[in-house]
């Protein structure tokens, strides 16, 4: 595809689900599904950067109608791309009652509307196995929306607009081809420009340094260009099992544990890289058991320094008498080339790299991408919380962060104490 054959807005009979979900949308689907069916979550769509309103480009019955142009949830064409995707020992990742249950089952209802400021809101509440599906869905199609209005409103010339991205495309596969060390995810789909510029981006990636690209979180991508397809679980699931644990009066905190329990019981080690940064790395790794460390292939980075953080993994799986070298870390946080390039070269023979590429992949055609989330932000009425390494991205309400906090804090001390006691037992 050549950037003159590519025109805004949705592709023609492209009105599929797949299109706009990352694969761990169908992971953490499953798991919901098998544990928790019946737990009622809540997603918010939250703009993080204020001075860059989504309501000038999208009006709320325009994203309204296109959502619920999707809310028939999974085709049979859509079942059929996930069906066959094997564990490592031959069995089908997900499960026939699972594909079933897909197949009869609407997406709930979600209701989009405006602020008191006058900015897009988008807030469903549905059975976690379902409603989790809106959240790439809700930020695929604003952003589809927005660049489409955005580019007509203002009399852009798309043309211009294409070339430009192509050029800045150029210098990244031209830095791609000289380092095959470096091997790289496409994670954009969240907040690239549009369906088709991501097709464009995926295609040239595949045909033009198909020994960087190693696999796409986009569950449509991957069964039609044949990659495979990545991703584990986002920081909704340990958010919603904390508000579960939080909801009968436990510690929030034994949420995280039950969570990567149920993960590791249903998955094994075929999708054992786990996200860290749900309440802090310290406290991930406080709380990551030596037998878990050995057992999981390895970590993914989200927020705060990539490089304190990778040092600070690395140390803690040499104290945990683990080769780092065999175990993977998947840097993901608002990557570009040049970072790219710098954490390879620092990390490169210490510990296994896979770098996630995001919005700079697939929106860098010289405009403003947006900084969009959609988070669980209530499971069964109990508000959920997400302690971030890079305090900005911090989620719930100022109580619930600080009673979180607290409990985080508590835990780091009780590890701190374990740990000078077995020193001085040595």
């Amino acid at each position: 595809m050549t950037t003159s054959e590519i025109m805004i807005g949705p592709e023609i009979g492209q009105n599929r689900l797949t299109a706009d979900l990352d694969f761990y949308k169908p992971t953490m689907s499953q798991l919901a599904f098998e544990k928790h069916p019946d737990a009622q979550v809540t997603f918010s769509l939250i703009n993080r950067n204020h001075d860059q309103p989504l309501s000038v480009y999208v009006s709320a019955q325009e994203l309204q109608q296109r959502l619920d142009s999707l809310r028939s949830g999974w085709t049979e064409k859509d079942i059929e791309s996930i069906s066959g995707i094997k564990r490592s020992d031959g069995q089908p990742l997900f499960s026939k009652d699972f594909l079933g249950y897909l197949a009869v089952s609407k997406l709930p209802e979600i209701k989009v509307d405006y602020d008191s400021s006058g900015e897009i809101t988008a807030q469903p509440t549905g059975d976690m196995p379902l409603v989790s599906f809106w959240e790439t869905v809700v930020m695929a199609e604003e952003n589809e929306i927005y660049f489409n209005n955005k580019v007509r409103s203002e009399g852009l010339d798309v043309t211009e607009l294409y070339e430009e991205g192509d050029k800045r495309l150029d210098k990244k596969i031209e830095t791609l081809k000289s380092r095959p060390d470096i091997k790289i995810i496409d994670f954009g789909t969240r907040r690239r420009f549009s369906f088709r510029w991501h097709q464009h981006v995926i295609e040239r990636l595949v045909n033009e340094c198909p020994q960087n690209i190693i696999g796409t979180s986009n569950v449509y991508f991957a069964h039609k260009y044949g990659l495979p397809a990545v991703g584990t679980f986002a920081h909704e699931l340990p958010m919603v099992y904390a508000g579960l644990a939080d909801q009968t009066g436990r510690n929030p905190l034994e949420g995280h544990k039950e969570m990567l329990e149920d993960w590791q019981e249903l998955y094994g080690p075929d999708l054992s890289i786990a996200l860290s940064d749900t309440f802090g790395s310290d406290f991930f790794l406080a709380n990551f058991s030596s037998e878990q460390a050995k057992a999981w292939k390895g970590l993914r980075h989200d927020s705060g320094d990539p490089i304190e953080f990778a040092n600070k993994v690395i140390d803690f799986y040499e104290s945990n008498n683990i080769d780092p070298a065999t175990k993977t870390l998947v840097f993901s946080d608002g990557l570009d080339i040049d970072q790219i390039v710098r954490l390879a070269d620092k990390f490169n023979g210490r510990i296994k790299l896979l770098f996630g590429w995001g919005t700079s992949l697939t929106n860098d055609l010289g405009l403003k991408p947006n900084n969009i989330v959609m988070k669980a932000t209530a499971v069964n009425g109990t508000p959920t919380v997400k302690l971030s390494d890079s305090p900005t991205k911090h989620t719930g309400p100022e109580y619930k962060v600080k009673q979180y906090a607290q409990a985080v804090a508590r835990k780091l001390v009780e590890s701190a104490l374990e740990n000078n006691k077995q020193l001085i037992t040595l």
